[in-house]
C-alpha cells in the first residue's frame, strides 16, 4: 500500500502492476501471496485511483482475477513459450471483455509471441496490448535479457494497430541501465512503460536489483523525453522528405551493388562447379569477416552490424552458389 501510495502520488502512473502469482525456476521460492493479495489490490483501486493488472498462467488465475475486479491480465515470457498454457487462458476469457497483455517469449521467437496474442485475439479480447521484456540470451552481458529491438519493430510493423509497452525492469535486470533503455523505447515510439517499484528495494521477495523506489520512479519518468511521432511543421517536413529522398537513392544504389555482387557469386559457384570445389571455403569466410569487420570499425560501424550483414550476403552467396551446383546436375541426368 505503501509503494501504490508513491507511485500514485507522481502523477504519471496509471496502472499498478502487482505479481499475486509468481512462477519460479525452482520450488521453495517465494511464489507470490496468493488470492489474499487480490483483496489488497481492491484497496489500491478504492484508496488511490489505480487501475490493476496482474499476471495470470491458468485458467484458475482468470476467474480470480476477475472476480476481484482486476482491471488488465497479462501473460507471462514463461506462459507465452507454451501454447497448451496460452490455450487454456484463452478458453477461460471466452465472452469476457478484459483488456490482456501479452509478454514476449523467453527466446526470440516472433512467431510464438504473434501466436499467442492470435490465440487471445480468436477467444474474442479485442483490447490487446504487447510488452517488450527482452530475450533471453546466454551472450548478453549488458543487460538481464537481450532488447533486440529489431523484433518488436517487426511485430509493430506487422500489428501497426497493436500496442507496444517496453518492460525496461526485465531488460536491463538493475537499475542504472533503467533510463537510457526506457528512453529508447519510447523514441521507438511504444506506447507506455513497466517499470519496477517498491518502497524497500533490498527487502523486495523478488528481482531486488531490478527495481527502483517510487520516488526514483518518479524521477526517472520526469527525465525523458516524449517525441511525437510526427510534426506539423513544414521546414521539418520539407527537410525530413529531402534527406529520405537521399537515402532512397542510396538505398537504389545499395541494390545495385548487391545485384553485381551476386553476378559475380554465381560466376565463383560456376567456376567451383566446373573445377570439383566446394561451395563453402572456411578460410575465405574468416577472412571476409575478419576485413569487413576492420573497415566497417574504421567506418565507425559497429562490428555486430557488420557481421550480421556479412552473414545474410554469406547465406545468399551460399545459395546462390547451391543453386549453380544443383543446375549443372540436373543438366547431367539422363
Amino acid at each position: 500500500m505503501e509503494t501504490a501510495e508513491g507511485i500514485a502520488r507522481s502523477g504519471r502512473v496509471t496502472v499498478f502492476r502487482s505479481g499475486i502469482w509468481k512462477p519460479r525456476t525452482r520450488p521453495n521460492s517465494f511464489e507470490g501471496v496468493g488470492e489474499k493479495g487480490l483483496a489488497w489490490l481492491q484497496r489500491v483501486k478504492k484508496e488511490f485511483g489505480l487501475l490493476t493488472t496482474v499476471e495470470v498462467a491458468n485458467a484458475e488465475h482468470v476467474e480470480l482475477a476477475l472476480r476481484y475486479g482486476i482491471d488488465i491480465l497479462w501473460i507471462g515470457a514463461r506462459t507465452t513459450v507454451n501454447p497448451f498454457s496460452v490455450q487454456e487462458i484463452a478458453d477461460a476469457l471466452k465472452g469476457r471483455d478484459v483488456p490482456v497483455m501479452v509478454k514476449n517469449p523467453l527466446h526470440p521467437d516472433l512467431q510464438l509471441w504473434l501466436g499467442a496474442l492470435e490465440r487471445i485475439h480468436h477467444a474474442g479480447i479485442r483490447r490487446l496490448i504487447a510488452v517488450h521484456r527482452g530475450f533471453y540470451s546466454p551472450s548478453s552481458a549488458q543487460y538481464r535479457n537481450a532488447p533486440l529491438w529489431e523484433i518488436p519493430i517487426e511485430l509493430k510493423t506487422l500489428q501497426p494497430e497493436l500496442p507496444l509497452v517496453c518492460d525496461p525492469s526485465h531488460i536491463c535486470g538493475r537499475t542504472d541501465l533503467l533510463q537510457q533503455v526506457a528512453q529508447k523505447a519510447l523514441d521507438l515510439n511504444m506506447d507506455g512503460l513497466m517499470i519496477e517499484s517498491h518502497i524497500h528495494p533490498g527487502q523486495a521477495l523478488s528481482d531486488a536489483r531490478q527495481q527502483v523506489t517510487p520516488v526514483q520512479l518518479t524521477e526517472l519518468l520526469g527525465k525523458l523525453i516524449v517525441r511525437e511521432a510526427s510534426s506539423d511543421d513544414v521546414a521539418f517536413a520539407n527537410q525530413l522528405q529531402l534527406l529520405r529522398g537521399m537515402i532512397d537513392g542510396i538505398d537504389e544504389d545499395l541494390l545495385n551493388i548487391l545485384q553485381k555482387r551476386m553476378e559475380v557469386i554465381e560466376k565463383i559457384g560456376e567456376y567451383k562447379r566446373d573445377n570439383h570445389v566446394t561451395i563453402f571455403q572456411l578460410e575465405r569466410w574468416q577472412e571476409i569477416l575478419r576485413t569487413r569487420t576492420a573497415s566497417g570499425l574504421l567506418k565507425g560501424m559497429s562490428s555486430d552490424f557488420i557481421e550480421k550483414i556479412c552473414v545474410l550476403l554469406h547465406k545468399e552467396s551460399i545459395r546462390r552458389q547451391t543453386e549453380v551446383m544443383n543446375t549443372a546436375t540436373e543438366k547431367k541426368k539422363p
